[in-house]
């Protein structure tokens, strides 16, 4: 008896021959960023290797434009399908580097659909011929944690020639590792993008080169359960100056464009990633402790499966809508997509974890890996508030579909 990979096949066969390639290639290296998993998060170190190797085989540029030296994938380039399969691959090794992945990615596509020409043209370049990692940062949570004494955030200056800003930024994805940001700040006060008031033309989008000597992080807050290889650190910048030549698309352009809704069922192809390597690491101890007969757990991998192809769907029907350019009905559905494959994934890892018993918890079984991880990535939106939101677009009623607010 072996593993059914029915319906695996059946999704590869609905992409063009070069993604079906393309998929094959980023398999072989994720195959590489799973053995390297446990040892990024026990260090809770930023996964450079798997970076080092993506950039290697060409596929860091994912969705820069073809004609910048890219893979073109994305939602503007009506191929989007594709690179969420891809990060779904990543993440099933590693959420983790799924993250830190989808930071990267998402930066990028930001960066084509805002930025100047010849921004995108230098830009591009790094990443293309220099494997330079982007990251997009937002976070200044005002609220705080037990024990500490101030909120975060920044405040920026206009001087002559550009800006200047200083502050902090919390949960700042890749700060270890990354090379340049995107960095959403506020002209209105502390906050950034989510976590501000003030008016839409108030946020500025800024490249900023993170090797800047200004730019300091702090390592010692980011000790968290799970998504620890994220290095999410705490980032200072100590009168950092931007220049105007840096500055990303006209104020306000990101929160008006509604640019975060395309990144949210972006986050989801990871928790399908995530969903996935545990319910093939399921498949395969089960199989091996010859408990396949038992009928409770043919009911658990059932289960898992169900919620697999439903994940698959969600996610294909949202790329649709993307790439046909219905976005409006793209950005409700992706918040659909996102908030149901949450709750896909935390069940499949339950189902794998009641099947297979309490060894799959028990490093190094990927497993424990994956349920903290999952568990603490799926905080990054207020489940609550998704669905909230996803009642308000239905009832007709006005709604926040970037952040969620109330």
């Amino acid at each position: 008896m072996g593993i059914d990979r029915t319906s695996e096949a059946t999704w590869l066969e609905t992409l063009a021959p070069r993604h079906r390639e393309l998929l094959a290639r980023v398999g072989d290296i994720a195959d590489a960023c799973a053995e390297r998993a446990d040892e990024y998060d026990r260090a809770v170190a930023f996964p450079g290797k798997d970076f080092d190797d993506l950039a290697a085989a060409g596929l860091n540029a994912a969705t820069v434009p073809v004609e910048h030296g890219g893979l073109g994938l994305g939602p503007l380039h009506g191929d989007t399908l594709p690179l969420w399969l891809m990060t779904k691959q990543l993440a099933k090794a590693d959420l983790s580097l799924g993250r830190c992945w989808e930071g990267h990615t998402n930066s990028l596509v930001l960066l084509d659909a805002l930025a100047s020409e010849r921004q995108r043209a230098r830009w591009f370049e790094g990443v293309v011929h220099g494997g330079e990692k982007w990251v997009a940062w937002s976070g200044e949570p005002q609220a705080r944690k037990p024990g500490e004494r101030t909120a975060f955030g920044t405040s920026i200056t206009a001087v002559d020639g550009g800006w200047v800003l200083e502050g902090t930024k919390a949960f700042a994805t890749s700060a270890t590792g990354a090379d340049r940001a995107v960095l959403l700040v506020n002209t209105a006060g502390p906050g950034g993008a989510r976590h501000a008031d003030g008016p839409a033309e108030g946020l500025l989008l800024l490249a900023c080169d993170l090797s800047d000597p200004s730019v300091t992080v702090d390592e010692s807050w980011w000790d968290p359960i799970g998504m620890r290889a994220t290095a999410s650190h705490v980032v200072t910048f100590d009168r950092t100056f931007l220049p105007a030549a840096d500055v990303i698309g006209e104020p306000g352009a990101y929160l008006h464009q509604g640019w975060q809704s395309a990144f949210t069922p972006h986050y989801a192809a990871s928790f399908l990633g995530a969903a996935e390597g545990a319910f093939d690491y399921a498949l395969e101890y089960l199989l091996r402790q010859d408990r396949t007969a038992d009928p409770y757990v043919q009911q658990r991998v059932g289960s898992m499966a169900v919620n697999i192809d439903t994940a698959h769907l969600w996610l294909a029907h949202v790329a649709r809508l993307w790439d046909s350019g219905h976005r409006r009905e793209a950005r409700n559905a992706g918040n659909r997509a996102r908030h149901l494959v949450e709750h896909l994934a935390l069940e499949t890892v339950e189902h794998c974890v009641r099947a297979c018993g309490a060894r799959s918890l028990v490093r190094p079984s990927p497993v424990e890996r994956i349920l903290r991880d999952l568990t603490f990535y799926a905080r990054h939106d207020n489940d609550d508030h998704v669905l909230a939101t996803i009642g308000r677009a239905a009832l007709g009623h006005t709604h926040d579909s970037s952040f969620f607010k109330p």
